[in-house]
């Protein structure tokens, strides 16, 4: 096949994003040239890097592909080659080969290699060397230090998807950290399905803390925020570790789902309440003025009003400073739809989600304005219409609030640090000038 220019789309979360930049790397070393632009597709050949969470996320990585599909029949801008890879054809590969056979390839999650092969037709070099291209702005990245989950809550499809969790070696992962400061990086965000396991399944002990603390000595790395962390068996270790650093974003994301002892043992979290609540109190106290952010759900089969009503007054109570939620939803194969009755009716779900995010509305308008008079470290990610955008160190690409500095004031270089004093503050969005 000759060399050609390809696209490549890459749906879902940043860990999915991850491995579109390692392909497209590897791609780029055997002389292709790859783009990631998924509103003006034009290359003759596409890849589509597929998200199965899900539901949502799986019509839209199917719709996508449908789409697609269509230009293999267009007589303009004609699509040659399809390809797709990823978690919905990791998990459906079968089923979407007998529906969709317009489809050139379907390789899974973790498929990289047969599809360097099947675009080039020879083995990708150096497997193990560093061949990311970066698709986000060259000031920030994302580090994926594991795959996969070992948890088995009762509602997600992740363990059906990624299998076990499995460590990447810590000497990788720092040398893949030196290779993205040499490209400009400033800021890394660690990420993995369970942050919390790292190192349990190679080491036999959490190897998290370790890793942060060497990550934080790398010179150049200014930032370094971390997701996806369980509140089961969480290393404590790292709380030390993200105060002592002052490299270490003082932020935190951790699910933690819901509140009550029912909930919590029909969901599988293998923790309590009180348990929860703890870590929670110890979090703050060893990491004073730490933003948690977490992910809460609603409508799991057996959530009663009672549960409901806890869940509301509990999220007032903590005041997290940044949570989503997200309403139950059936996956196929998982312990809630094998053993649980989808029991409670689509609507009462949405209702209660919006009454949920109302709740938290109110509680980000309150934090965001506690911060009016207040001057924080800002890197700039992008300038918009009249305002440079950036973030402080609370704050995390694409998923969190946004600090507006208007542009009119004085240039501001992408990627760089300023100072900057809040003015004014809205529920998500903060604005400020350059002190």
């Amino acid at each position: 096949m000759a060399k050609k220019d390809i696209d490549i789309i890459s749906l879902g979360c940043s860990k999915n994003l991850v491995d579109t930049e390692w392909i497209m790397g590897r791609l780029d070393a055997a002389g292709f040239t790859c783009h990631h632009d998924p509103q003006n597709p034009v290359s003759p050949v596409m890849i589509i890097n597929t998200c199965g969470f899900i539901g949502d996320a799986k019509e839209e990585s199917i719709n996508t592909i449908l789409a697609q599909s269509l230009r293999k029949k267009s007589k303009t801008n004609r699509l040659e080659k399809l390809y797709v890879m990823g978690c919905l054809s990791q998990r459906y590969m079968p089923e979407l080969q007998n529906e969709i056979p317009e489809v050139d390839g379907w390789f899974g999650k973790f498929d990289f290699q047969n599809i360097i092969i099947a675009l080039t037709g020879e083995q990708p070099l150096c497997p193990d060397a560093v061949q990311r291209k970066l698709t986000t702005p060259k000031h920030f990245a994302y580090l994926k230090i594991s795959e996969g989950c070992n948890r088995m809550c009762s509602y997600c499809a992740i363990p059906l998807i990624t299998g076990h969790h499995k460590s990447k070696p810590m000497g990788q992962l720092l040398a893949e950290a030196r290779w993205l400061k040499d490209q400009g990086v400033k800021e890394i965000n660690v990420i993995a399905q369970d942050l919390s396991s790292y190192g349990l399944d190679t080491e036999h002990k959490h190897l998290l803390p370790e890793l942060i603390d060497r990550l934080a000595q790398i010179e150049g790395i200014e930032w370094i925020r971390l997701h996806y962390a369980y509140p089961t068996d969480f290393p404590d270790e790292l709380l030390d570790v993200i105060a002592k650093h002052p490299n270490v974003c003082k932020y935190l994301d951790i699910a933690l789902q819901h509140c009550t002892d029912h909930m919590l043992s029909l969901m599988r979290r293998h923790i309590t309440q009180e348990e929860q609540d703890n870590l929670i109190k110890r979090i703050r106290e060893r990491v004073p003025g730490i933003c948690l952010r977490t992910t809460l759900m609603v409508g799991h089969p057996g959530e009663t009003e009672d549960d409901f009503t806890a869940l509301k007054e509990w999220t007032k109570r903590m005041r997290f400073d940044r949570m989503g939620a997200f309403a139950y939803s059936d996956e196929d194969g998982t312990y809630a739809s094998l053993h649980y009755k989808d029991d409670i009716p689509e609507p009462t779900k949405q209702r209660r989600l919006a009454e949920l995010m109302d709740i938290q509305q109110q509680i980000s308008a309150e934090l965001m304005a506690a911060k009016v008079g207040q001057t924080f470290r800002v890197i700039i990610d992008k300038k918009e219409g009249e305002y440079y955008v950036g973030r402080t160190e609370y704050d995390s690409p694409e998923v969190d609030c946004e600090v507006l500095v208007p542009a009119s004031e004085q240039d501001l270089r992408i990627g760089n640090f300023y100072q900057v004093t809040i003015t004014k503050a809205e529920e998500f969005d903060l604005y400020g000038k350059i002190c």
